[in-house]
């Protein structure tokens, strides 16, 4: 029988950078348990589901791409993730076998621009997937007036703005940037390794605006470098990245992460 153990989960997982941030928690806890990836096609997810619900040594998961809307079919959702975000990225096994959703995307997001005054100001998301659907609701939790999505389905992004009370508009990819926004977030996988470059003109936005990629692979991104390139202030995909993990790991493993050695854990992401 092995060892506790929790696992990524996604389809491409090869990418995954959360192995190495659990594992380097679990090590400076001296805690005996494991964290693995795990590629699942979405035609698997559901037997995924049903075969993990079994196994008492599984603690849980994280969900990244494609499967963070379609898996709330499969658990359940005491905390009405559903209703409220509408997309999940942990997975929860608890003692008497069931299995629920949560999402610690949202709040992820949030910490690294929580300090930011961002109450009735411009911002503008890129995507609409269910990274998006955290990113948005977390706008609206601190504040945010307006909100522009750029988006390849006008539809899809404009249902999302209405899904969190959110005032704004929707607009193509190739649409100019607002010169009002404070803050410019890349939720799609545009200028990920393997994926088509987000091509972007940053010169609209104004002096103190803030640009926040998501993507963690490459960690200098096209969008981030062009940013820098202005003297924008930047957030990059590992902070999203490893505040949504260390909410995660304390569910999984019930101890907080070591949080006070994140350079060391950013210096052996990036080695």
């Amino acid at each position: 029988m092995t060892g506790p153990y929790a696992e990524v989960i996604g389809d491409p997982i090869a990418h995954s950078k959360s192995p190495l941030i659990h594992r380097f928690w679990l090590d400076a806890l001296g805690i005996d348990a494991d964290y693995r990836r795990t590629q699942v096609a979405p035609d698997d997810l559901s037997a995924f589901v049903t075969q993990r619900r079994g196994d008492p040594a599984w603690r849980g998961c994280n969900v990244t791409l494609p499967h963070k809307v379609a898996v709330m079919d499969l658990v359940d959702d005491p905390g009405e993730v559903r209703a409220s975000i509408g997309a999940m990225n942990t997975l929860l096994h608890q003692r008497d076998g069931a299995v629920i959703g949560t999402n610690t995307d949202a709040g992820g997001f949030a910490a690294p621009i929580s300090a930011l005054d961002l109450g009735g100001r411009h911002a503008v998301v890129i995507g609409a997937g269910g990274a998006a659907r955290a990113v948005l609701w977390a706008l609206a939790q601190l504040g945010v007036e307006r909100v522009t999505v750029m988006n390849r389905t006008p539809l899809k992004a404009a249902g999302l703005l209405a899904r969190f009370g959110l005032k704004g508009d929707v607009v193509p990819l190739a649409a100019p940037l607002p010169p009002t926004a404070a803050l410019l977030v890349n939720t799609s996988v545009l200028g990920m390794t393997g994926q088509p470059p987000l091509d972007i003109d940053l010169a609209p936005l104004p002096e103190d605006a803030v640009v926040y990629d998501i993507v963690y692979a490459p960690l200098e991104t096209p969008l981030l470098a062009g940013a820098r390139a202005r003297d924008l202030a930047v957030v990059d995909g590992l902070e999203m990245l490893i505040g949504q993990a260390a909410l995660a790991f304390e569910l999984f493993f019930g101890a907080a992460p070591p949080r006070d050695r994140d350079e060391e854990l950013r210096g052996l992401l990036t080695a």
